[in-house]
């Protein structure tokens, strides 16, 4: 039986999403706890890997299991052994062919920036803080550069290990709604680093220190150090991951619902 699942997490905590030598991760956290559920070993695969740091309102998992459980238990059991900042929101019987990580057509991502001068106490962690004035409007001016298939060689970390640079973005939105800055991304996949790449190309042009032509400009270099500026973790969350209609995934609200931020 494939079971597909919904789990929302809190990064701060963790080395990141996969399994490794450091511990803790959120992978490893998950397959401890279905492990238990299912009395039986659990290995599971993922919509994208997040780093460090890096926050999920909806990542999406499939595992296999011989064991026969309701779809409540899946979520309700696993979340009672689970820590209290990593969550199971949803299960259900997947077809055959589905996949959590192959079976996706988009993937949605979005940057978090409270722009103000004193820092965040109660989003401590959950967003990326800039205390200088950002010009959203250069910012928004810029992003357009981005939309499409293009090499995003230069906006990949330099260890990324995907075959391709090549990626389509289908739209990218920046929001300003008071003191926040929402950059928000969908794309048919990402690589390692991308959206804090180009975050950090947007924030530098908001802070004035680079033009706008700048992000177009890194682009099109197709060369990592001709951008060199990584955002911070913590205002990035992994959003959405949409499939076609027949595997009946649920989509997730943003982090804008979430934070009950009003547009």
């Amino acid at each position: 039986m494939k079971i597909a699942l919904g789990i929302e997490y809190n990064g701060c905590n963790y080395y990141g999403w996969q399994r490794q030598s450091i511990s803790p991760t959120i992978q490893e956290c998950i397959e401890t706890a279905l492990s238990t559920i299912a009395d039986e070993s659990i290995r599971i695969h993922c919509a994208g890997r997040t780093d460090t740091g890096v926050h999920a309102i909806q990542q999406v998992i499939h595992f296999e299991t011989t064991s026969i459980r309701d779809t409540h238990a899946w979520v309700l059991g696993t979340n009672s052994i689970l820590p209290k900042d990593i969550s199971v929101t949803w299960a259900l019987e997947s077809d055959d062919d589905f996949h959590a990580r192959f079976s996706a057509e988009q993937r949605t991502y979005q940057y978090l920036i409270l722009n103000r001068p004193a820092r965040p106490a109660i989003f401590n962690g959950l967003v990326s803080w800039e205390s200088r004035p950002l010009d959203y409007a250069k910012m928004k001016q810029a992003s357009s550069c981005f939309i499409g298939q293009h090499d995003f060689t230069s906006y990949r970390a330099v260890a990324c290990q995907a075959n391709s640079p090549i990626r389509t973005i289908q739209n990218l939105e920046i929001d300003r709604l008071e003191d926040w800055i929402v950059i928000t991304l969908t794309a048919n996949a990402f690589l390692h680093h991308m959206v804090r790449n180009i975050a950090g190309v947007l924030i530098a042009i908001g802070l004035g220190k680079k033009e706008v032509n700048w992000a177009a400009e890194v682009l099109a270099a197709k060369d990592r150090t001709a951008g060199g500026v990584t955002a911070q973790p913590d205002g990035l969350y992994l959003v959405n991951i949409q499939y076609p209609e027949r595997f009946s995934i649920p989509d997730a609200k943003s982090i804008l619902d979430k934070f009950g931020i009003c547009r």
